[in-house]
């Protein structure tokens, strides 16, 4: 196959990263092995002293994890991509390989909780300082950069209230302080926005949402350049081990070959749901950024080229009103997974920002009326009708 950036990008998620093997085989092959077989002593040698390249211990080493790690890579339009054991791992792998004790981070207070958690109680036990800033507000991440600052964090759009930044923005602004921009693409997905064309450093992500889209399998990839994420992250990778499974890496291939059909699915329904939620009179605010009112709705015209899958609301009476709205519901899902299929329903404040401290909730906007729906492939009418139900309650 050609340079796979000559492809499109449905063509790529198709055919990107695979090789054939000897078999012939159509579609790509499964290889649970946890090693591989040398010809000789010395080709062993050759391998693990890095004088040959080739297949060593799935540890660090698996032809289906290659396979997943360069379609992904093509379609994030990144050099290459690691994968990682989840999302979190992803996220960790990359602050153990790329920091030191005495860095700093500055991370967008709008994080999903448990990386909250990872900065704050674990990273800190290794000398690395975390500052928090408001997503959007670039003079806010100016003042908080230090000299000894290596990374600032984000995710765009935000988890749950689906805020922004602007990624060209706060790109330049790192490169001129000599800092790295990490972005965490889980909501977009390259589907439907391409952080490191806008400047970002290094793309993180959740495989286990929308990359994978069923619910199946647990996981997370980098995605970045061959020195940083290709040398770095891989060294952390093959030492550490937080190693993708071989079958969890091909059920994330055959994934990513319908991501864009679904992205865009996705974000049909969302919109559809999104501009009924505000006319029901029990609620109080919807977040969406395809919403006309949203604070950057502007942006995320510009930065994506579609407004995502999740839609979040609150309902005026706090949390005995907001769990009165989710038990009421039949057909959605109550979890706090999302990027599914099917349409997900949970109430942030006790879930995924459940350990966070009152204060810190409050701060990031997460109020105790508010409900994330990662809305799904059903019938945008049976969605409805089931949040209907939920509101009627």
């Amino acid at each position: 196959m050609k340079d796979p950036q000559d492809y499109a990008f449905e063509t790529r998620a198709v055919r990107a990263g695979q090789h054939r093997t000897q078999e012939g085989e159509h579609s790509e092959a499964i290889f649970p092995t946890s090693s591989f077989v040398f010809d000789s002593a010395a080709q062993a040698a050759a391998r693990f002293g890095g004088q040959e390249p080739g297949n060593i211990y799935s540890r660090f080493t698996n032809p289906t994890v290659r396979n997943f790690e360069e379609r992904l890579a093509a379609l994030e339009g990144g050099e290459c991509a690691v994968g990682t054991a989840s999302g979190m791992a992803a996220i960790l792998s990359t602050c153990m390989a790329l920091l030191k004790a005495g860095d700093h981070i500055v991370s967008s207070r709008s994080v999903f909780g448990t990386t909250t958690s990872l900065f704050n109680n674990y990273l800190t036990r290794f000398g690395v300082a975390v500052s928090f800033v408001s997503l959007a507000d670039l003079d806010a991440w100016e003042a908080a950069i230090r000299p000894e600052t290596r990374m600032l964090y984000v995710e765009s759009p935000s988890n749950p209230l689906t805020e922004l930044v602007d990624i060209r923005a706060l790109a330049d602004l790192a490169r001129a302080r000599g800092c790295l921009l990490v972005v965490d693409n889980c909501f977009c997905t390259p589907a439907l926005q391409q952080p490191l064309a806008l400047g970002a450093d290094i793309v993180i992500h959740s495989a286990t949402k929308y990359l994978d889209g069923q619910g199946r399998c647990v996981g997370g990839a980098v995605v970045g350049d061959r020195e940083r994420v290709g040398k770095e992250v891989f060294g952390f990778l093959r030492t550490g081990g937080p190693t993708m499974s071989p079958f969890n890496a091909w059920v994330f291939l055959k994934g990513l070959e319908t991501l864009r059909l679904r992205m865009n699915a996705h974000c049909d329904n969302a919109l559809q749901l999104a501009r009924w939620l505000k006319g029901q009179a029990d609620i109080a605010r919807v977040h969406y950024p395809g919403l006309e009112e949203h604070p950057q709705h502007a942006l995320a015209k510009t930065q994506q080229s579609g407004f995502g899958g999740i839609v979040s609301f609150e309902v005026k009476g706090g949390r005995e009103a907001a769990w009165r709205v989710i038990d009421a519901t039949q057909m959605l899902s109550i979890t706090a997974n999302l990027g599914d299929a099917k349409t997900t329903i949970t109430h942030p404040a006790t879930t995924t920002h459940g350990r966070l401290s009152p204060e810190q909730r409050e701060e990031q906007g997460i109020s105790e009326g508010l409900i994330r729906v990662a809305v799904g492939l059903e019938a945008i009418d049976d969605i409805r009708a089931d949040l209907a139900r939920g509101l009627g309650a």
